[in-house]
């Protein structure tokens, strides 16, 4: 057992042992179909928190043929599977963490001869005097020991963690970047030796101009993780039976911690956060702020051809329309919003529905992040409309109209230069803002289905908080009056069944002459 050639399965053995635990083990079912073939070659990236390194841990343990790994998968769904025996611990696999080789060879000249040098000694002791003594070259010592051995060996699987990492700690560092690709496109690229090759890391695999640098691999990202979306986080279903089993609110977790759109019907949820939120029985944001929190400031403040009024506008709750193609995954060349905006996908601030080709913030966690992170940034429009939200609220339960019209003008007047503001959608963005603060005490729904049509914004109270709900109707130089009308008249109030005691409803319209918003408020009980 060595470090990088067959290290063994503690760390799965670790991971699997937490009282929290997700079975993922059908991902080997994918990987075992993929043995020996033309796409033999994976790539998987993701997000930090989001298990990267723990899948990668249970492949090793699973192939790595110097273990007894059978206990360790037995209760697990691949025990199932008709490919379970045939390639359980069968397979020399080199394990490489990038960042940790990274760290270990002391300076980023030394990475890849210091990585070669390491893996080769151990390839030597594992098969004495088959590579020839001073040989510096993985991929050449690799294809000799194969060729030489392969009647006790299989052929080699490579687990490739982190693999982006010089991309990262690295950004300009150009010549780098490119020996790294060459080291790598030389590993992999048309080698008999590789019976399965998987990588993971944040970012795709790096592109030069429209094209990958390493084609061979089969990519599953954060923009496009086809097969794969349900091994990118916790599924909704997994969730709900962690809730279940350690009594926590679904709706809060759901609130905090979803919003990872793939398909019509696949929701990912972050899995670090979801399990720091059970072990810790509280619901905040356990979102690290790594160097990707920097990252997120800086781009941010890009302000790319309309990047801010489109952070805003997500803010608000909507979604923003990109296109990630020209994207060259890495962390210095953008030539748009769309590439700044395709980067936060991929460091987990933005969910991509891959189907309307649209970006959104996910959940409350990363919403707070963005906050924070514009409040660093001294964006002073939505510095001024936080801070203004929370009077807006408490005007709006002490039903004080004039007030509540007031501070919407001013908080209209802070986000002027960066929003339009022509139609009711650019109202209900300003609303939406305005209301901003409300989110720690309501569940706050956008075009929430009445039956009779949809309401413009409804507020329903969080558990255990004890104030009255809220359905505000919006509407575009025409009268407050006709606002509190369509609520009453379209009946909005009765499409709120689980919902009974006060309630407001609240009827706002901007006026285009006086460029002034009114508001009526009034109370109902249900």
């Amino acid at each position: 057992m060595g470090l990088y050639l067959n290290p063994g399965n503690r760390a799965f053995t670790i991971s699997s042992n937490d009282d929290i635990y997700v079975d993922k083990s059908d991902l080997i079912s994918f990987t075992n179909n993929r043995i020996d073939k033309q796409h033999r070659y994976i790539c998987v990236s993701r997000p930090r928190r989001f298990g990267k390194s723990m899948a990668a841990e249970m492949l090793l343990a699973y192939y790595d043929k110097n273990c007894i790994s059978e206990n360790l998968f037995k209760k697990l769904h691949i025990s199932n599977d008709k490919s379970y025996s045939v390639h359980l611990n069968k397979y020399d696999v080199i394990y490489l963490d990038m960042q940790q080789i990274l760290e270990d060879s002391g300076k980023l000249d030394n990475f890849i001869p210091y990585l070669q040098n390491e893996v080769i000694s151990e390839l030597d002791e594992e098969y004495p005097g088959i590579i020839k003594p001073g040989e510096k070259s993985l991929p050449k010592a690799l294809a000799v020991t194969f060729s030489k051995t392969s009647n006790i060996n299989k052929g080699f699987i490579i687990i490739i963690d982190e693999w982006d990492c010089i991309f990262r700690e690295a950004k300009n560092k150009f010549d780098i970047h490119k020996k790294y690709l060459d080291f790598l496109k030389n590993l992999f690229k048309g080698r008999t030796y590789i019976k399965l090759a998987y990588m993971t890391g944040i970012l795709p695999i790096k592109k030069y101009g429209s094209h990958s640098a390493l084609n061979v691999f089969d990519e599953f990202s954060m923009t496009n993780p086809s097969i794969l979306s349900s091994y990118t986080g916790f599924t909704e279903n997994e969730v709900m039976d962690l809730c279940r089993k350690h009594n926590m609110d679904f709706n809060e977790m759901q609130y905090w911690y979803n919003g990872y759109l793939f398909d019509d019907e696949m929701h990912i949820y972050n899995p670090e956060s979801v399990v720091k939120a059970i072990l810790r029985k509280k619901f905040i944001s356990y979102w690290t702020r790594t160097e990707t929190y920097e990252a997120l400031k800086i781009y941010i403040d890009m302000n790319f051809d309309g990047l801010k009024d489109n952070i805003i506008k997500m803010l608000c709750g909507n979604s923003i329309k990109i296109s990630t193609d020209t994207f060259q995954n890495d962390m210095t060349t953008f030539a748009s919003k769309d590439d700044v905006l395709t980067l936060l996908v991929h460091l987990g601030y933005l969910a991509y529905n891959y189907n309307s080709k649209e970006v959104f913030i996910p959940n409350h966690e990363i919403e707070e992040e963005f906050t924070i992170a514009t409040k660093s940034s001294n964006w002073n429009e939505i510095i001024k409309s936080i801070t203004l939200s929370e009077k807006l609220l408490e005007a709006t339960l002490a039903l004080k109209s004039g007030k509540v019209a007031e501070i919407i003008d001013e908080i209209h007047m802070a986000t002027v230069s960066i929003l339009q503001y022509n139609n009711e959608n650019s109202l209900a963005c300003v609303i939406s803002l305005a209301y901003y603060s409300a989110k720690k005490d309501y569940i706050i729904h956008r075009e929430f289905p009445t039956g009779n049509g949809f309401a413009d914004l409804v507020f329903i109270p969080r558990k255990n908080i004890e104030k009255p709900a809220i359905i505000v109707e919006l509407k575009w130089n025409i009268t407050a009056e006709g606002a509190i009308k369509q609520i009453k008249e379209k009946k909005y109030i009765s499409s709120l069944k689980e919902y009974s005691g006060k309630l407001i409803i609240a009827g706002i319209n901007y006026n285009k002459k006086d460029k002034k918003h009114e508001c009526i408020l009034e109370t109902i009980y249900k």
